[in-house]
């Protein structure tokens, strides 16, 4: 379905994810804003991969609504607001997505609008 680029002309991923990922023809895109780790009910976990677990779960249902799922996301953006959090957040992401991974980016922020947000993550998905 998806072609994972890789060019032996750059040094190879140095964590699990793939440089690029190019999308067949005539496959829907769905773009997901930023999620954070918030419950329906205004709950939000203390642990941080707790966040990246409640994050990738908010995402999967916003694809659910159409008809995708975390299998199908080519782009993952996460934001993190302390080198601390790197390590649970890659934890949770290596172990929800097999190799070859979604192409992604993985940053350091200042903060978001509530600071008790650690984590947020956007994604692309295909199907």
């Amino acid at each position: 379905m998806f072609r994972f680029l890789a060019p032996k002309s750059i040094k190879p991923p140095f964590a699990r994810y793939s440089h690029g990922v190019e999308v067949p023809p005539g496959k829907r895109l769905v773009l997901c804003s930023g999620q954070v780790a918030m419950t329906a009910d205004d709950q939000i976990p203390e642990d941080t991969g707790a966040q990246a677990e409640l994050c990738f779960a908010n995402v999967a249902a916003i694809l659910g609504e159409a008809g995708l799922g975390l299998s199908d996301i080519v782009r993952i953006n996460t934001y993190v607001t302390d080198r601390a959090f790197l390590r649970p957040y890659m934890e949770v992401r290596d172990r929800l997505f097999a190799s070859p991974a979604p192409a992604s980016t993985l940053m350091i922020v200042s903060g978001f609008a509530r600071p008790e947000f650690k984590v947020e993550i956007e994604v692309i998905a295909a199907g």
